[in-house]
């Protein structure tokens, strides 16, 4: 028995419905752990420099088995349109999160698809604008002048505090893992949670049991 197409029945009972995406799959295996646990997306990071980057080939065979009804993510960074829609096309993406200095007007290039745009947050200076983007999620992960995400950092939450009642949706990202995630919704009550390398032991290579306690903590709110 194949028990990468055991789907959990029991997904989306977490209380207070709040998403959950894991990004940086880069296997089957981990993509399907994540899904029969309760994940309502899977993100894929198609930029090159990063360490959880997949090649679109790979990335396309993974999607080819999973459900309809789960979200599959592709993540660019300042990538050229025309590259970002043939990708989208070879491996049958729902959504595409822009991590890096993409415009409103740029992200108004890819009729057809979810956007979603990453802000990374140092201070409030890194909200300005936030509000000027017709996007459909609102990703908010944690600055470093040295990587486009995946840092395993947290920022300062408060900095978003009432950002939420201005922008649907947002999307809470940037260091989440088993033992913050709980306190992350309980503070700043985002629509979705966007976890890597907190459930990883080592850059896109996910951990059952971290994802397994992930989860659970998640439920118990």
């Amino acid at each position: 028995m194949n028990s990468c197409r055991r789907v959990n029945p029991v997904r989306n009972c977490i209380a207070n419905g709040v998403k959950i995406k894991i990004c940086g799959i880069t296997n089957k295996e981990d993509a399907w752990e994540a899904i029969n646990l309760g994940a309502d997306a899977i993100g894929f990071v198609f930029f090159t420099k990063s360490p959880r980057y997949i090649p679109p080939a790979k990335a396309s065979r993974i999607i080819k088995s999973l459900p309809r009804r789960i979200n599959k993510v592709g993540v660019f960074v300042n990538e050229k349109p025309e590259k970002v829609i043939i990708v989208a096309r070879q491996c049958g993406l729902d959504t595409l999160q822009f991590h890096g200095e993409e415009t409103n007007s740029y992200c108004q290039k890819f009729p057809g698809y979810k956007i979603i745009k990453a802000f990374r947050i140092k201070d409030t200076s890194n909200l300005k604008g936030v509000e000027g983007y017709r996007v459909d999620g609102y990703l908010m992960d944690t600055y470093s002048d040295k990587s486009y995400g995946g840092t395993g950092k947290i920022f300062r939450w408060g900095l978003l505090q009432n950002l939420s009642q201005r922008i649907f949706p947002l999307i809470l990202s940037g260091g989440i893992n088993p033992q913050n995630i709980a306190r992350a919704i309980k503070k700043v009550k985002p629509y979705a949670i966007d976890v890597s390398s907190g459930v990883e032991t080592s850059p896109g290579k996910k951990s059952r049991k971290l994802l397994e306690h992930l989860f659970k903590e998640v439920g118990r709110i």
